[in-house]
């Protein structure tokens, strides 16, 4: 464990009470944990989750859509 001295706002003392409330946390060591592991599953590695592989999966089979050249594109997409 990592121990660490930080400045945070009077808003973010605030914001981190409420997260403690609202997850029966022990502490505010507990809502920063919490508060980095939920915006660390969204941000890290999302090539890895389950949605993305069967996304890209179910695109792999579908017929690519032929454009033509960039006018072509743009009269059809923008």
């Amino acid at each position: 464990m990592v121990k660490a001295i930080i400045d945070i706002t009077k808003e973010t003392n605030q914001i981190l009470n409420i997260i403690k409330a609202r997850q029966s946390l022990n502490d505010k060591s507990a809502a920063i944990n919490f508060i980095v592991e939920e915006y660390g599953a969204d941000m890290m590695e999302p090539e890895l989750r389950p949605e993305f592989i069967k996304k890209m999966l179910k695109q792999k089979g579908e017929k690519p859509t032929h454009v033509g050249t960039i006018e072509d594109f743009e009269k059809r997409y923008i």
